[in-house]
């Protein structure tokens, strides 16, 4: 299996070379692949085991919320979740801008965060997809329950390097006016730094 332009071996049980054998490959990233199955779900494949498991253990937490997908079944490299459509936040906002509806539903989504009871109230943009009704699903979770931050640094850096960060601060102001300071406050920190 190539991932990365590199070779991994995994053992893969019967049931997932069977999913595997009609599937296409939709994407491929830092920690595996992912191929869509019929009924509008894709199948997972990890380079690590470990990966698989932290990752379908926040799902499984996460199964009653609508920003993240369902889960159907787990094997030790793969995960059998719901396809989620629409478009990666980044691609979207460099394709038609920023609107307003954006920042609402980033905003319903760190709160979202929350209520989960989530250490990291962070994600990157590439994580996310948003559709055309600006509902947002996260794709790809990681360490959203052991890793502790405060505010979504990572994906305020990239509203900054798409150029729209002042915009999305203008939304939080209006909208979750509580926290502008802490997250306002971090981020002029952080970008005065310098730390890439």
């Amino acid at each position: 299996m190539s991932m990365d332009n590199n070779y991994y071996y995994i053992d893969l049980d019967k049931r997932c070379e069977k999913m595997l054998k009609t599937a296409e490959v939709l994407g491929s990233g830092h920690n595996g692949i992912v191929y869509s199955l019929p009924n509008k779900k894709v199948i997972k494949i990890f380079k690590e085991k470990q990966v698989c498991d932290k990752e379908y253990s926040i799902l499984k937490k996460t199964g009653k919320s609508k920003y993240f997908p369902k889960t159907y079944e787990q094997g030790d490299y793969y995960i059998v979740r719901d396809y989620v459509g629409g478009e990666r936040l980044d691609h979207y906002i460099k394709r038609r801008g920023f609107r307003k509806e954006i920042g609402v539903s980033i905003i319903k989504l760190m709160k979202e965060f929350k209520r989960l009871k989530f250490k990291k109230i962070d994600i990157r943009c590439k994580d996310l997809y948003i559709d055309s009704n600006f509902k947002i699903m996260v794709i790809d979770p990681k360490n959203n329950y052991s890793k502790n931050v405060i505010y979504p640094r990572h994906l305020m850096k990239g509203l900054n390097n798409l150029g729209v960060l002042n915009e999305f601060l203008e939304v939080v102001y209006e909208e979750y006016n509580e926290v502008y300071e802490l997250w306002s406050g971090r981020m002029k920190q952080y970008l005065e730094s310098g730390i890439k």
